[in-house]
């Protein structure tokens, strides 16, 4: 797995945390607090296997609390690791929003804390990294895949948008950098946007919900995730029609299902969001308690897949 080190600097409060948190006896174990977002999605869980094999073999005592899904979940739990005084915090946050507070609590308790996956919209001093995926160039990848398949269309294509959860930084960043690529073409129209909440069920959910609320044709579905997709796709086929066919079908993540969904015909092209971020993240934990910098931002190189290269890359995929 490769990472492009972009925008090495950390801010001058940052560095200074860092300093502070150098450890005296440098022979213990690191103790790292983690709170998850849940189990929402096969990302997710190959996310948090990741994590915990990570922190095993680099041995990290990890203490791991699970949030499914709820900000105030995971609020509890960063306040429990600043009660139990750990060496770092990380977390993937839910929402981006409404971490003002918890974050300055871990600052004043002189508790470094790294982001995973997700970012925030608190004042970036709060926290000394993040490390994720480039949400909005995915969006503008799943965009461009649009754009090239229809790019000598001289008529309409309607196109429907499965969101994420609503105000997490995926959905927001995924939808903007879609939105940005495809407002070059005036023929590619969004008819409708809502969310699944990033899992299977409610993508199915949706997907039912707007095929027989729609009267107007879809030629495309954007997802912004496979499992919202993989769930959009058994709804489409009870409904009599073909994913894949008559319905275009783009998403993002590239876990196993994606491919397996290719395979079948039912889903075009994945974009990739890797999951497997436990190696980088201990590597980054090691680093903040050495009271060594580390980069502000560290984004994961990821590319996309089509049906034509779902076959020689399905038995590699560990996720």
């Amino acid at each position: 797995m490769k990472f492009s080190r972009r925008a090495l600097l950390t801010v001058p409060l940052a560095t200074l945390l860092l300093a502070s948190c150098a450890r005296e006896k440098p022979d213990e174990r690191i103790v790292l607090g983690f709170s998850q977002i849940g189990a929402e999605s096969e990302w997710r869980t190959a996310n948090t296997e990741s994590i915990k094999t990570a922190a095993a073999t680099m041995n990290i005592d990890l203490r791991f609390a699970d949030a499914q899904q709820k900000q105030e979940n995971q609020i509890k739990a960063l306040r429990t690791f600043i009660a139990q005084k750990v060496d770092v915090i990380a977390f993937s946050p839910v929402v981006a929003t409404g971490w003002d507070t918890v974050l300055r609590e871990a600052k004043a308790a002189g508790i470094p804390v790294i982001l995973t996956d997700r970012a925030v919209t608190s004042d970036p001093s709060l926290y000394v990294g993040f490390l994720g995926s480039d949400f909005i160039e995915e969006g503008r990848k799943a965009g461009r895949w649009v754009s090239e398949t229809f790019k000598d269309t001289t008529t309409d294509v309607n196109i429907v948008e499965l969101q994420g959860t609503v105000g997490s930084a995926p959905a927001n960043d995924r939808k903007t950098g879609f939105e940005e690529v495809i407002a070059a073409n005036p023929h590619l129209k969004i008819i409708r946007s809502q969310s699944g909440d990033f899992t299977r069920a409610k993508g199915k959910e949706t997907m039912e919900a707007i095929l027989k609320s729609e009267s107007r044709k879809m030629h495309v579905l954007y997802a912004h995730n496979d499992d919202m997709a993989i769930g959009a796709i058994q709804a489409i086929e009870e409904a009599g029609l073909r994913p894949g066919k008559e319905i275009l079908i783009v998403s993002i993540d590239a876990v196993k299902g994606a491919f397996e969904a290719m395979i079948a015909g039912s889903l075009n092209a994945p974009i990739e969001c890797n999951p497997l971020l436990g190696p980088q993240l201990m590597t980054s934990v090691t680093e903040v308690v050495a009271g060594r910098p580390i980069p502000k931002r560290i984004v994961v190189e990821e590319t996309m897949f089509t049906m034509d290269t779902a076959k020689q890359y399905i038995q590699t995929r560990k996720y």
